[in-house]
């Protein structure tokens, strides 16, 4: 679909008023204390969902907490906080062992929290250039650390079940405005991705990152009833724009619509049920449709075997190797 189909789309067709009942279910959300987290939180805990608000400030969550339970206070579901900060590495083991005491299943987990745009030469705290710690890397040792517990409750006979109801949401961009060629540039010397030379350039990476590791997910777990799907939420008006010029910051003021529709094209990957295991490793479009990947970017989810580069493997592959050690 077209770029501008993408900017203005039109209006979504899953939202809140047609959300089934999530009673006994449970989803974690990272970057849920604000934005397109929080406006998915409210929706999904207005169905009666357990869910872990996952970020870096126990404050900000215990805010969060408040806010969402005087939005909508019949709810019977339950919010948990889950403290962890996605660009260290360090914080995601001892975080995912806490909700593993606490929890025997693990129905949806939404790769929500983002940065864009910091001051260039931002890292994590392992020295990864700072949107693809949070983006990518964070997210992967997540995934990787709670995929035993999906795989466990996508099993039949699991209360409540339904084949592809168990998901990974990959929270990504609009990739086909923006992205280098290919989606990310490889340093073959280094066998790694490079560090651009802008914050955006370095920011384009890293969401198609989300793509490569969604794609790649799915081959892993499709097998296992588990759905992998990564989101395009929308061009959106949130606190991700604070780093962004005065100039662009007003203009996407005047343009885009708030954080709510983000959360539409998040909860239509999340819980609608036109999301089935047929359409694993797919891409969503705002506020929540099935969209095609840019060619060059969909070249990379091919093995080289098959036709393609590889390089979604490859970026897997360096996912693995610089959190092994974290895990």
């Amino acid at each position: 679909m077209s770029k501008l189909s993408q900017t203005f789309p039109p209006a979504p067709s899953f939202t809140e008023r047609n959300l089934p009942d999530q009673t006994g279910r449970v989803f974690i959300i990272t970057g849920a204390a604000s934005g397109v987290g929080l406006e998915l939180s409210k929706m999904l805990f207005g169905a009666n969902a357990t869910i872990y608000l996952a970020a870096r400030s126990s404050s900000k969550i215990n805010e969060a907490v408040q806010t969402i339970r005087q939005t909508v206070p019949s709810s019977t579901g339950r919010l948990e906080a889950l403290v962890l900060d996605l660009s260290d590495l360090r914080t995601i083991k001892p975080a995912v062992e806490l909700f593993l005491s606490k929890e025997s299943r693990l129905d949806v987990l939404v790769h929500n929290a983002g940065v864009m745009n910091p001051p260039l030469g931002s890292t994590g705290a392992q020295g990864h250039e700072l949107q693809m710690a949070t983006h990518s890397l964070g997210p992967f040792l997540l995934t990787s650390l709670l995929s035993e517990r999906l795989v466990a409750t996508a099993a039949p006979g699991r209360a409540p079940f339904r084949a592809g109801a168990v998901r990974v949401v990959w929270v990504t961009s609009m990739i086909s405005l923006g992205a280098p060629k290919g989606g990310v540039v490889w340093d073959q010397a280094a066998n790694a991705p490079t560090v651009g030379k802008t914050a955006m350039e370095n920011y384009m990476q890293s969401k198609v990152g989300s793509v490569f590791l969604a794609h790649e997910y799915a081959r892993r777990v499709g097998r296992q009833s588990v759905v992998s799907v990564s989101v395009h939420p929308g061009l959106m008006k949130t606190d991700l724009q604070r780093h962004m010029p005065a100039a662009m910051g007003l203009a996407m003021n005047l343009l885009f619509k708030g954080p709510k529709f983000g959360a539409y094209s998040e909860l239509f990957a999340a819980v609608s049920p036109e999301v089935t295991l047929d359409k694993n490793g797919g891409f969503i479009i705002p506020w929540g449709r099935f969209g095609p990947v840019p060619c060059d970017i969909a070249s990379g989810m091919k093995t080289e075997h098959d036709g393609g580069t590889g390089l979604s493997e490859r970026f897997w592959a360096w996912c693995e190797q610089e959190t092994a050690k974290f895990r």
